[in-house]
């Protein structure tokens, strides 16, 4: 049996020895090791030593484990198959030997496979360990192609993947191109299965198919197309009939011409004809049956590839040759770097071209220095030598004759200098990334050449016709250096020029400090100085270097020649600092600082209480008076008027009415309420709804601003005084009467009895009237003399028809009157001295009287 397991086609067995055994002395196991491969679904036979032991016994560890299971053995009675066999294929042991065959071999069986021998075990018994290391290897799948992109457009990147399900490593890829033609070749090959192709061409069109190979076997996939998309080429465009000449391709009048377009495209290209740019034509061939005049001119072939949408052009010059028409055109155009001038006559179509003649200008006085040979058919061109030019405004004319034409024709040209002078002017580009210098000297026939010169242009001779501009690149202008234009005309020896001298913005402000107090709103300008180059944005920055945008802090009113800065509700610490407003342009950037000073507003004037005074006995009002220290600064804005109570009168009172911040007041330190007196003019103040059974104390605070000054001395108010104005006046106005009506009646007694006692009355009234007259001690005694010689005086007063007794007792009565008043006066005045009050005379005599 085992020989015919072993002549199987489709058994694979390799043996490797890892090391030689040693051969130790008896009583000593011997190892050996050994390699086998096989393949799932196939058999293998593992061998146990070269003969048959007296016992053996075979087990398997699992890779990654050091667990031993025995498979099979024979102890001498027998083989005996464990369960783990199942597992590991189907297992048998060949007979007469202890090689155990593994048929329809499972991955599982891949692992280290020991059989322990025994021989001679009755009389020398030797011990053999046998590790056969069985590799089970899987044979690769049919792999199938993947590719990234099956249409690839040419120019693309691209990967191609040979995808396996089975096959045990090391797997060799190879990939083969088949062509059109049938040609095969190895695009690639290696141990990876994945290549990328970068830069698809559309020679990688065609068949592809991968190959998988690893030791066990070789598996090649289906075919798989790449068709590379590309085009279209320029296109190639075939004349028939074929004439070429210097211009282009060309037809005689009325001939048939054929034109056939074919650009190289995948897929085919779409073809269409445009004649002189309008569409004639749709398709690879365009084909014109009798061809005019008319129809010379460009044809373009468009190709268009509608799958990528894309589109090559190739555009031919035909011209149809025909005798010319009109006349022949002529131009005067520079020379030689713009230090001559060549004439140029042309008289396009007709064949044979024309013949052309210059004259004028003296051309003729030289004899054949006027003549001309056609340069290319139906041209002329002359070239006058730089030196003798003709002078300005010379007009020169070109004759053309023609074979089919009977008579010549002609044209002129004038060559004359541009008018006016060079004109520079520089402007930026919308995007502030160039700054471009331009310079125009327009008019003149041939144009004037133009061309820079400036700092880091050297001189470049280079220009342009009529205009020019040179193009910066925005910030690297030099400034305070000239960029000069040159302008030259063939007519004119030397050149013209024009300038333009660059500067970098300048910025003014109209204070570099500006200082302002706390809580106020404060603008800081910033303009631009005339500078014909624009400038980018004007921007602040504030005083910790921050870009300034709209906010609530902040507040920008700008427009391109300046930008002001306003900083709202100031601040001593957070707004004070340098501010930096910056701009730029082409040339360089500028910035100006403007020092913003923030101040505190000044520490108002002191103010002390004067009078603190309830003004009646019920104390629920009180009165101050207040005066403030250098009163001239005005220092101050307002005035906090504050009060606090200090103990409780005694007396009931409901407690519960009490507030939390009264009863504070009273417990701990002192709680003021405040007043607020807006009005800086006020200098008294009266406080009402007070509790008559507390004890309060006032002061009162100057404020300026937001300055809060010190607190003046708390004072309490005083008792009201007690008013002994009425009772003293009262009193004398009493007295008065009593002793007015006392001197009546005795002035009456002494009148009527001024016979029984002579003596009295001239005591008192004197002897004569007019000895009365005479002795004037009293100013009242004018007034009453006065009166006597003018009728009625002032009132009170007696009038000259009374009698004289009554004179005299009006004149005693008025020194009583007098005397009282002066008494009264006194009194007033000693009175209203022990109060502490401050009045007026004004106040006092309206008191006294």
């Amino acid at each position: 049996m085992v020989t015919q397991l072993r002549g199987l086609a489709f058994l694979f067995l390799v043996h490797f020895t890892s090391h030689a055994v040693q051969i130790k002395h008896n009583w000593e196991v011997e190892y050996r090791d050994t390699s086998v491969y096989g393949v799932v679904g196939k058999a293998v036979i593992l061998e146990c030593g070269p003969s048959l032991p007296d016992m053996y016994i075979w087990s398997f560890t699992k890779p990654g484990t050091d667990a031993i299971k025995a498979v099979v053995y024979d102890l001498g009675k027998g083989t005996r198959v464990q369960k783990l066999a199942e597992v590991l294929g189907k297992l048998t042991v060949i007979s007469n030997s202890a090689a155990v065959s593994i048929e329809k071999l499972p991955l599982a069986a891949h692992g280290l496979f020991t059989c322990q021998a025994f021989y001679d075990i009755e009389n020398d018994p030797k011990v053999f360990y046998y590790y056969v290391h069985l590799t089970v290897r899987v044979p690769v799948s049919k792999p199938f192609l993947l590719m990234s992109d099956a249409s690839p457009v040419e120019g693309s990147t691209m990967w191609m993947r040979c995808s396996l399900e089975n096959g045990t490593g090391p797997i060799h890829y190879s990939w083969k191109h088949e062509t059109r033609n049938g040609n095969i070749s190895v695009f690639a090959e290696g141990n990876s299965s994945v290549i990328n192709v970068t830069d698809v061409n559309r020679n990688h069109s065609g068949w592809y198919r991968c190959i998988a190979s690893n030791p066990v076997n070789s598996e090649s996939s289906n075919r798989l197309w790449l068709d590379t998309i590309f085009g279209p080429d320029i296109p190639q465009i075939d004349v028939t009939p074929y004439t070429m000449t210097e211009r282009g391709y060309s037809a005689l009048e009325r001939e048939t011409v054929s034109l056939l377009c074919q650009a190289q495209s995948n897929p085919a290209s779409q073809y269409v004809w445009f004649y002189n740019n309008s569409q004639v034509y749709t398709g690879p061939q365009f084909t014109i049956t009798k061809i005019l005049r008319m129809h010379t001119g460009d044809y373009a072939c468009l190709a268009q590839n509608t799958y990528l949408n894309t589109r090559s052009k190739k555009t031919i010059s035909l011209t149809v040759y025909y005798p010319p028409d009109g006349s022949p055109s002529c131009s005067v155009e520079p020379a030689l770097n713009h230090t001559s001038l060549r004439l140029l006559c042309s008289w396009a179509g007709g064949f044979p071209s024309a013949s052309l003649r210059w004259s004028g200008g003296g051309l003729d006085e030289a004899g054949q220095r006027g003549a001309v040979d056609a340069d290319s058919p139906g041209n002329g061109a002359l070239l006058l030598p730089s030196e003798g030019l003709p002078p300005n405004r010379t007009l020169f004319t070109c004759a053309g004759s023609h074979q089919a034409l009977r008579h010549a024709a002609a044209c002129s040209a004038r060559a004359y200098t541009p008018p006016a002078e060079p004109v520079c002017f520089a402007y930026v580009t919308s995007n502030r990334k160039y700054l471009v210098l331009s310079c125009a000297w327009d008019g003149g026939a041939p144009r004037a050449m133009v061309w820079w010169e400036g700092p880091g242009t050297g001189r470049n001779r280079r220009g342009e016709e009529n205009s020019n501009i040179l193009i910066l690149a925005y910030g690297t202008a030099q400034g305070g250096k000239p960029y000069t234009c040159h302008a030259k005309h063939p007519l004119l020896v030397r050149t013209k020029t024009c300038r333009l001298t660059l500067e970098a913005p300048v910025l003014l402000t109209q204070r570099r400090l500006v200082s302002v107090y706390e809580g106020a709103d404060v603008q800081l300008t910033c303009n631009l100085k005339d500078n014909y180059l624009p400038v980018s944005e004007i921007t602040w920055f504030n005083n910790r270097g921050v870009d300034v945008r709209e906010a609530s802090k902040y507040s920008l009113l700008r427009t391109p020649a300046w930008a002001n800065l306003t900083v709202r509700d100031t601040h001593e610490t957070l707004d004070s600092g340098e501010y930096r407003c910056s701009t730029s342009n082409a040339v360089g950037g500028t910035e100006i600082n403007v020092t913003l000073l923030v101040k505190r507003h000044p520490m108002p004037p002191n103010a002390t209480l004067v009078t603190v005074t309830y003004n009646s006995r019920t104390r629920s009002e009180v009165e101050l008076e207040w005066q403030v220290e250098n009163e001239e600064e005005r220092g101050f804005t307002g005035f906090f008027l504050e009060h606090t109570w200090v103990s409780q009168r005694p007396g009931r009172r409901d407690k519960s009415n009490d507030s939390k911040e009264e009863t504070a007041g009273r417990i701990g330190q002192p709680v003021w309420y405040r007043n607020i007196i807006q009005d800086p003019e006020a200098r008294s103040h009266t406080v009402g709804r007070l509790t008559p059974t507390e004890n309060y104390q006032f002061r009162i605070i100057p404020v300026n601003h937001r300055t809060v000054g010190y607190p003046s001395p708390a004072k309490t108010p005083a008792e009201p005084r007690h008013n002994v104005y009425p009772a003293v006046i009262g009193a004398a106005i009493g007295g008065m009467l009593f002793a007015a009506i006392v001197t009546v009646l005795l002035l009456v007694f002494i009148i009527r009895n001024r016979r029984t006692n002579p003596r009295l009355h001239d005591m008192l009234f004197g002897l004569q009237h007019s000895q009365s007259r005479e002795n004037i001690n009293f100013p009242e005694d004018e007034v009453v003399g006065g009166s006597e010689e003018g009728g009625e005086g002032p009132a009170g007063l007696i009038s000259p028809g009374k009698s004289r007794q009554s004179s005299s007792a009006s004149i005693s009565l008025t020194l009583f009157v007098r005397g009282a008043e002066q008494h009264c006066w006194s009194h007033c005045r000693s009175s209203h001295r022990h109060t502490q009050s401050i009045f007026t005379p004004h106040h006092l005599t309206s008191e006294c009287h």
